[in-house]
């Protein structure tokens, strides 16, 4: 055992164990609800790379151990395709700043309310502003739920791995290709729910309705293919498609006959008998982040609720699907959230409103806010949009300050990270229940069980030290 492993072990005392063949045991699981997790956390994060790759493994075997694994979602939307289950919208929450409290105060109201129905993702262009990838992402989330005494299937999921239309129209296999190297990427850390966006490519110029969405269903059957031949053993990835651009026309049951249509057609021509998607992607009206206005407030949306219950019953009734998703929901009236599951929306994603919680809650210290604003108005000027007030600006560039400054987000003092905690918390308790996930855990754990993978120590937690060597000289 290395130096680095046991320090990683020891504040543990003895609550967690590593054997000679690398085999993770954990004697006393009240251990893992210690500040010890924390330390594990943040070495996960912040470590020096050999630190980091042994403080990931450890949390990954823990899991494995402790019962807190990745699992997909495919199999419980199936379910509800069959209309074995509804009445509830799964909330999709993109963690982006101040990921283990964020992450803490999500697993402390699902276990509250025995919420086992939801999924917590990344998108393609938030891994890069936020500067996490997906080890980390994972590594972070398993330790918030284990410190947390969460138990169950830990549904991590890939938002938009979205195809640039721009790249796309002077390089397009360049483009599928970095989408394809995200997502093993993703894969490999344990994301085993995968929204392909390939509904930037839809043509609207275009005549026909199969020639609107020729591109889109082509490329999102080519990805499946791709994710199909990665997926682990005892693992059906959850993948979902886009037939709107979120923030563009309105979806209608037209154009989901027309995908889906394209891409069963796409993917049976493919010679294999290949699982196709869970769920589809629609537009009814939303923005990602909402409309601001000029005094920094949201403008309000008009959510087609008769389309998206439509989009869903379709869905469901004539290719098996669990239903619509809807995305940019965060930014909407709390009065908005009960509507999803009564026309049985499958799947709402959230992000902006965790976002805005951090930055506008009055414990954040006022003197931290400004660095971050003094630093966006110095690297973010090129984004400023003519016109904009400073509220505009500062509210739909702040997202960029959360990777520049995660070491100093994580930094915060003991109590303002409590107090963001305790918010945050009860935002997350007011979704699981407006959406109706409270007591969902057991038709989670029906559905959705997720194989033991154990992964092999990495070699800075089993070569020798150099100390260790030379003592044996």
């Amino acid at each position: 055992m290395t130096d680095i492993l046991q320090k990683l072990l020891a504040p543990f005392s003895g609550g967690v164990t590593v054997n000679g063949g690398g085999a993770v045991a954990v004697p006393r699981t009240a251990t893992l609800e210690t500040p010890a997790m924390d330390a594990l956390a943040r070495a996960a994060v912040f470590g020096d790379d050999a630190t980091r790759d042994v403080a990931r493994w450890l949390l990954w075997e823990i899991g494995q151990v402790a019962g807190v694994r990745p699992g997909s979602i495919h199999d419980l939307y199936l379910a509800r395709g069959r209309g074995e289950c509804g009445g509830f919208t799964v909330p999709a929450m993109n963690v982006r700043g101040l990921a283990y409290d964020t992450g803490r105060a999500m697993f402390r109201a699902a276990t509250t309310l025995k919420a086992g129905a939801m999924l917590i993702e990344i998108a393609r262009s938030e891994i890069s502003y936020t500067e996490q990838r997906p080890s980390e992402f994972v590594s972070v989330l398993l330790a918030a739920a284990l410190r947390e005494g969460f138990r169950g299937p830990l549904m991590v999921q890939g938002d938009h791995c979205q195809v640039n239309a721009k790249k796309y129209a002077t390089d397009p296999e360049g483009e599928v290709g970095a989408v394809k190297a995200l997502i093993k990427e993703e894969l490999a850390a344990g994301f085993y729910n995968i929204d392909v966006d390939t509904s930037t490519l839809v043509d609207l110029s275009k005549t026909t309705l199969d020639e609107q969405q020729r591109t889109n269903y082509e490329r999102a059957a080519e990805i499946t293919q791709f994710i199909r031949g990665l997926e682990p053993d005892g693992v059906t990835v959850s993948v979902g498609a886009e037939i709107g651009e979120v923030g563009g026309k309105n979806s209608d049951v037209h154009e989901l006959r027309a995908f889906m249509d394209g891409y069963n057609r796409t993917l049976a021509a493919m010679g294999k008998d290949l699982v196709g998607i869970s769920k589809i992607s629609v537009q009814t009206g939303t923005s990602h982040g909402g409309v601001v206005l000029p005094d920094g407030s949201i403008a309000d949306v008009q959510i087609d609720f008769q389309a998206l219950q439509d989009l869903s019953r379709e869905a469901r009734e004539a290719y098996g699907l669990a239903g619509a998703v809807q995305h940019g929901a965060s930014t909407l009236p709390e009065s908005a959230f009960g509507k999803f599951p009564a026309v049985e929306t499958c799947e709402i994603h959230l992000a902006t409103a965790f976002q805005s919680l951090l930055y506008d809650h009055p414990a954040l210290p006022a003197a931290f806010r400004q660095r971050l604003y003094d630093w966006l108005r110095q690297n973010a000027a090129g984004e400023r949009k003519a016109g904009q007030t400073d509220e505009q600006f500062f509210y739909t560039t702040r997202k960029k300050a959360l990777g520049p400054f995660k070491r100093e987000w994580w930094d915060l003092p003991a109590d303002t990270r409590s107090r963001l905690g305790r918010a945050l918390e009860e935002q997350f308790t007011f979704l699981f229940q407006a959406l109706r996930v409270a007591d969902t855990q057991a038709l989670v754990a029906r559905h959705v069980v997720p194989p033991v993978q154990r992964r092999h120590e990495p070699a800075a937690a089993t070569a020798a030290a150099p100390d260790d060597a030379e003592a044996g000289e």
